[in-house]
């Protein structure tokens, strides 16, 4: 390993599984000479990437807490959304979970997460936590916004009939799922795209799926999808004049395939 990738693979051992780690254990997970890892340690020690805890063991430093705040008060969708996912979640009138979603690579990343005060469930999809990109309303509905050569190449020839839904996704513009991610949910979502912002992302309620009936669907993919156009207004006014969202082969989001 060199560069950067180095430093990943060691900040990507912690986890909620294990949150603290030895060196040596660094070392025998990655595969790697114990002398490589004390160098990479010792540099994420100093810029805060690592703290030291008890028994030689090394936990995530509270540089992470940092950049979070700055994220949070910098990303243009945090800036444009975080509002408007409020007031979404206020007016579905039932109880539920608002979510605002990012493509992160090949997964899907939750950047905001808003609970209605009368919610007495939470779901898989939380702020920072990569989903899959092909399951789950949240993550269907911004697929299905992705430029045809990279989703091609994404999915393969064995998702044919997964194609097929997206490409209605797609037409009707918005993607209502049921216990696709957890037991006893429902998703609704619409797409968030703006290409000067160089974002692909989605807002969507998760509310208990025996509450959802005909019409009560209808009036939340209403609104989402009203409450989406505003964010991807508010992302086009502010941001800075781009040449578009540039994917791997030169790809661009767009509207059409």
């Amino acid at each position: 390993m060199a560069g950067l990738q180095r430093y990943m693979a060691v900040l990507r051992l912690f986890g909620e599984a294990q949150g603290t780690w030895t060196v040596l254990d660094m070392a025998e997970a990655l595969g790697v000479p114990q002398s490589t890892v004390y160098r990479t340690v010792r540099d994420l020690l100093t810029a805060g990437l690592l703290e030291t805890s008890a028994d030689a063991l090394y936990r995530l430093g509270p540089a992470f807490i940092e950049f979070d705040r700055l994220t949070r008060l910098t990303d243009p969708l945090m800036r444009a959304g975080a509002g408007v996912l409020e007031q979404a979640v206020a007016q579905a009138q039932l109880p539920c979970v608002g979510l605002l979603s990012r493509l992160y690579g090949d997964e899907v990343m939750c950047i905001a997460d808003r609970a209605s005060t009368d919610a007495h469930f939470r779901p898989s999809y939380e702020r920072g936590r990569p989903m899959p990109l092909a399951q789950g309303a949240t993550s269907k509905v911004i697929l299905a916004r992705l430029p045809a050569r990279r989703l091609a190449k994404m999915l393969g020839a064995a998702h044919a009939p997964l194609k097929s839904e997206l490409a209605l996704i797609r037409r009707q513009g918005f993607c209502v799922g049921r216990g696709e991610i957890d037991r006893g949910l429902a998703g609704l979502a619409a797409p968030i795209v703006c290409e000067e912002a160089g974002l692909v992302a989605s807002l969507s309620l998760v509310v208990e799926a025996d509450r959802l009936d005909a019409f009560t669907q209808s009036r939340l993919v209403l609104m989402l999808v009203s409450a989406a156009a505003m964010i991807e207004n508010a992302l086009g006014e502010n941001a800075p004049p781009a040449c578009g969202l540039l994917l791997p082969e030169g790809e661009a989001v767009s509207g059409a395939d």
